[in-house]
């Protein structure tokens, strides 16, 4: 049902927008809504099933029963990943109604047909049991958002191509080492090929193909040093594409890294030639201090919250390269809360844009406060959250991150997670400074009245905020939940 719906979705908006363009964000909007209900329907009804000993829900198409046939499986995992994406999926494009700038008053049903093919693909992606057909969901997850990146400023059309070259490499990658797996295992089939795997895991084969997967998935995952494509083209492209984007691409490739690593290969086929773990969480520490390093560099707020994606994605892989329940279930919940706080951050970024005409972080001053009470609220919660203080959700998943870390007696990564908290403070008590503190020595903030967008979009970003608080409060049943999913 997932994918049919954004199938139909994306059909349908383009027969419609042939006549009634204005159609073409309600249905998105729709399209996203149903299947953010039918993923939480999916998350109960797993979660039932799993007390009742029957753990996954597997669906074999054309009746061929796997590993000769393709299957759908949905698990706890996906069913939390189905949730996280469509879930935040559905409030962007509710918020993006009154958000339609320039670049895209041309032509909507463009713009939201592609954006329903790009959560098709990303759907198809989480739910798939079989390698090869994830290739098929991850290409077309990535041509739609080449196409979406590409509509933008004049530099966002060579952003989508950077990210086109670069997302081509690590796609092919991918599936050469698919290949090289399919030859020595004889199956694409994830759960026949995990069986298969402890077999021949010492084969230079096995490792080979793993390297060229981890790096192919690294790439769309933003894994440092991997993460070229991403500050230019989070930038360059129209604000409603990097809300969109931004929150969930990186993520389900996340979660491509997750069920291969954990589900596929396992902490013995991983680690069987060479401790990949610890390189992976090595390079994942490396890219949260980078991240935020150069988020602190920044002077456009669009850029500064690219960079910042790169730092928060080291902290959802490293979770997963600890390899301990304790780091997985911050790394999960880390996934929750970076795709809300990235959401929310991004639109609150286009709310700026389309009033100001600038993010220019020196153009921040003590007049926000006034003419934008609403979004700079909704800035504040975002940000504290991604500072990690409580009570936000934020400082839930690093605490268990930073309790993974002591549990693998990894103090240089505690040390990574304790530092780069401190180095996002700074980048967004830098702007929180500006707006709340400091006086400007003019009369920006005397003569300013209020000139906030419409509630139509300022509600969306707000309930995105305020859920941020709420995971907060009531962290503890869902982190016992989210602890449950790791393999044993």
């Amino acid at each position: 049902m997932f994918v049919v719906s954004y199938i139909s979705i994306s059909l349908l908006i383009v027969l419609a927008g042939v006549r009634f363009k204005e159609s073409a964000q309600p249905l998105a909007t729709f399209g996203a809504g149903v299947t953010a209900v039918l993923s939480l329907v999916g998350w109960i009804v797993v979660k039932a099933n799993t007390e009742a000993g029957f753990p996954a829900i597997r669906y074999g198409f054309g009746g061929w029963a796997p590993p000769i046939g393709i299957e759908f499986v949905l698990d706890g995992l996906s069913a939390f990943f189905l949730m996280v994406v469509n879930g935040v999926a559905a409030v962007v494009l509710w918020h993006s109604a009154g958000n339609l700038d320039k670049h895209l008053d041309a032509h909507p049903p463009t713009f939201y047909a592609l954006a329903s093919l790009f959560l098709l693909g990303l759907n198809g992606m989480i739910l798939t049991g079989d390698l090869f057909n994830l290739y098929v969901f991850l290409e077309i997850s990535s041509l739609s958002s080449y196409a979406l990146i590409a509509i933008g400023s004049r530099q966002a059309p060579l952003a989508a191509f950077r990210y086109l070259i670069l997302g081509t490499v690590g796609g092919t990658l991918y599936l050469i080492g698919v290949g090289f797996m399919y030859a020595m295992t004889g199956t694409l089939n994830m759960i026949d090929m995990m069986a298969i795997i402890p077999l021949i895991a010492e084969e230079p084969a096995v490792l080979v193909a793993l390297l060229l997967m981890i790096v192919g998935i690294g790439v769309k995952a933003a894994l440092f040093p991997l993460y070229g494509w991403l500050p230019e083209s989070y930038t360059q492209t129209n604000s409603i594409s990097s809300a969109l984007i931004a929150p969930i691409g990186t993520k389900v490739a996340a979660y491509v890294m997750i069920r291969v690593l954990l589900f596929v290969f396992g902490a013995s086929g991983l680690n069987a030639v060479w401790p990949l773990s610890e390189v992976i969480a090595y390079l994942a520490g490396a890219g949260i201090l980078f991240g935020s390093i150069m988020a602190i560099l920044q002077k456009n707020l669009k850029r500064m919250l690219a960079f910042s994606s790169v730092s928060q994605i080291g902290y959802i892989l490293m979770g997963v390269a600890l390899m301990n329940p304790l780091a997985f279930a911050g790394a999960l919940f880390h996934v929750l809360n970076h795709a809300i706080m990235k959401a929310t951050l991004f639109m609150v970024s286009s709310h700026l844009e389309r009033q100001e005409e600038s993010v220019d972080i020196r153009d921040f001053n003590d007049s926000y406060r006034v003419k934008y009470p609403w979004t700079m609220a909704t800035f504040t919660l975002a940000a504290i959250s991604m500072i990690g203080l409580p009570p936000m959700a934020g400082f839930f998943s690093k605490w268990m991150l930073a309790l993974g870390t002591i549990e693998a007696d990894h103090w240089v990564l505690l040390g990574v997670i304790l530092t780069s908290s401190l180095l996002n403070a700074v980048y967004f008590f830098g702007i929180l400074e500006k707006v709340y503190l400091r006086r400007s020595g003019q009369k920006e903030a005397s003569q300013a009245s209020m000139n906030e967008v419409s509630w139509g979009m300022r509600l969306p970003a707000l309930i995105l905020a305020l859920a941020l608080l709420g995971f907060g409060f009531f962290n503890v049943p869902l982190l016992d939940i989210l602890q449950t999913l790791f393999p044993v």
